[in-house]
């Protein structure tokens, strides 16, 4: 019988993020190996093996999964330079720049985790155009605007796809939106949790666990105590805000103003700071190493360096009180209610002062030209 020889297909090449269903999809239809010889390899009935085949085989029509199979079968053994021969245990990989552009799992774990708690923000989808390179989320507001929360590359929003993260209502359409899924919602609780014990185990502040509501805890070490932030995974605490109107009728928080807690919010989780909850934020609210704070604050560019200097340069801008509002309510979307406590504040003095914050951290960039591109 004519066909790879099982031990010759280097599997090793493949990422480990991606499910078994879809490597034993690329391995069948990629390198030839058949399905009996594949159940024998995974020790399950042949007839589950082809309900994985078909299933990925169905999913070819979602651009995002398409396009995940297509590059990670680049990856895998030519079925051309494959035979019988026990002695062909060596094939040429097409790695190079496939393989660059293909995520590793601590990069999918991180930007993962950035774009699916975007997701789990009401009225959120991820929007997927064929001829571009990156993907955005986009979120409908109050006022039937819609406002880019987000911006993604292909390679990680194929690998959210082929992992069941997201889907996709009409994958034919122009600009395909995908919504997180249940198993996106799942993986996203384990992602946070995975974080928070790698920060727990270099001596960071104690892991709190992963409640029912959909919210994350996260511990904070300040004044030498560690506090517990409740992570609202939903929905930012300023989308509440802007959705309450004043005296006059008008939103508290106007559309800039949240337009510019999100660009803070999308630099921080940028420069990856949420999972290192032992951070020394005071250095950034009082402009301690004046260095990061200084030139920083026109650091351009997505790497996670300049995202961390820009939250530091605005942070500074805003000092102590202002400061600490806006990271607490911006970045680690805590309540309202439990920044007031925090801070020593009277109830239902926070969203004033949070009001106050937001104005300064628009103009902080406005000044530095750095906020119309954004968000909005």
């Amino acid at each position: 019988m004519n066909g790879p020889n099982q031990s010759a297909v280097n599997l090793s090449a493949l990422p480990g993020w991606v499910p078994v269903a879809a490597r034993n999809y690329l391995v069948h239809t990629e390198c030839g190996l058949p399905i009996r010889a594949l159940a024998r390899t995974e020790d399950c009935h042949a007839s589950t093996i082809l309900r994985q085949v078909r299933r990925y085989e169905s999913r070819r029509d979602d651009p995002l999964v398409d396009g995940a199979l297509r590059r990670l079968s680049r990856m895998l053994p030519d079925r051309s330079q494959q035979n019988d021969n026990e002695e062909t245990r060596s094939v040429t990989m097409h790695t190079g720049v496939i393989e660059s552009e293909t995520p590793s799992a601590e990069t999918l774990e991180m930007e993962g985790s950035r774009i699916l708690r975007r997701l789990c923000e009401a009225g959120a989808v991820l929007a997927v155009a064929r001829d571009m390179d990156k993907a955005v989320v986009v979120r409908d507001g109050v006022d039937g605007a819609t406002s880019r929360t987000a911006v993604v590359d292909q390679p990680i929003a194929q690998a959210m796809a082929l992992k069941d993260w997201i889907t996709c209502d009409d994958p034919t359409a122009r600009i395909a939106r995908y919504h997180i899924t249940t198993a996106g919602r799942s993986a996203l609780k384990e992602l946070l949790a995975s974080q928070e014990n790698r920060a727990n185990g270099m001596g960071d502040a104690a892991v709190s666990g992963l409640g029912n509501s959909g919210a994350a805890g996260r511990d904070c070490a300040d004044n030498s105590e560690v506090h517990r932030i409740r992570v609202n995974m939903a929905e930012s605490p300023l989308i509440g805000l802007s959705r309450r109107r004043d005296k006059d009728g008008k939103p508290f928080l106007s559309r800039d103003l949240v337009a510019a807690g999100e660009r803070l919010r999308e630099d921080f989780e940028l420069a990856q700071m949420g999972p290192k909850v032992a951070q020394d934020w005071d250095s950034f609210l009082i402009g301690a190493g004046g260095d990061s704070a200084g030139s920083g604050g026109h650091s351009e560019g997505s790497s996670a360096s300049a995202a961390k200097d820009r939250v530091g340069a605005a942070l500074s801008d805003l000092g102590p009180g202002l400061g600490d509002v806006a990271l607490r309510c911006c970045c680690f979307l805590e309540g309202m209610e439990q920044t007031e406590k925090r801070m020593g504040w009277s109830a239902r003095s926070g969203k004033i002062v949070l009001r106050i914050a937001l104005q300064r951290l628009k103009r902080h960039y406005d000044e530095l030209g750095q906020f119309a591109p954004r968000i909005g």
